[in-house]
């Protein structure tokens, strides 16, 4: 048994190396900063502090959805040579796991965006910020996967950043990229979306008593 344990930490620390939660936590950064945003009643007006942390928002935003492309690690994972049961215990639950936790950071995020569209009365727009989002992010991704950009060279190299992504979108098979994964996102998007409305609905109407038919 302790040789199993032994065997499971020494192949989680070999191919992982911290990078899940690393990141995780970059996803549940435009989460955190989502509700600041978008979710606190006491926000009147969008003050210059707002319009700092609504850039940071947008900037870390394509680390959320990009959590879906590590699928890449439980492929390495599984390549590796390690036994069956490592492969369907540990790898398996642990890339769902992060997979869906961090694209749902991405869907709350959304969600707490549309309802504070809802609540300036722009409600009209709350679809369109939706596809916008799921276009820059689809972009982010492909230049976080492929060319390794990360968010934070917005501010250490934007001339770089800005460069690279003018000739990716100029570019045939780039751009081919970034529209399937800008389809995948919006699809998956809305399911996630009406899952997570949906479970959140059940737990709002239990805590006022009210059955809700099955």
């Amino acid at each position: 048994m302790q040789g199993r344990v032994f065997q499971a930490l020494e192949a989680f620390s070999g191919i992982y190396s911290g990078w899940i939660l690393w990141n995780l936590f970059l996803a549940f950064i435009p989460l955190a900063l989502s509700f600041w945003l978008f979710r606190r009643k006491a926000v009147k007006r969008r003050s210059l502090p707002w319009w700092l942390l609504f850039i940071t928002f947008v900037a870390f935003l394509p680390n959320a959805p990009y959590m879906l492309t590590d699928i890449i690690h439980l492929i390495r994972g599984t390549r590796a040579g390690y036994a069956i049961w490592l492969i369907a215990l540990i790898f398996i639950p642990l890339h769902l796991i992060a997979i869906l936790g961090g694209f749902e950071a991405y869907v709350i995020s959304l969600i707490n965006q549309g309802t504070y569209l809802k609540r300036q009365g722009v409600g009209q727009f709350v679809l369109w910020s939706e596809l916008a989002a799921h276009a820059l992010c689809a972009i982010g991704i492909y230049l976080g996967r492929f060319i390794r950009l990360n968010s934070w060279d917005l501010v250490t190299d934007p001339r770089d950043v800005l460069t690279t992504t003018v000739n990716t979108l100029t570019s045939k098979q780039p751009a081919l990229t970034i529209v399937i994964t800008f389809v995948g996102l919006a699809i998956f998007y809305w399911v996630m979306k009406q899952i997570t409305l949906g479970i959140y609905l059940r737990i709002r109407y239990a805590r006022m008593g009210i059955d809700v038919p099955d």
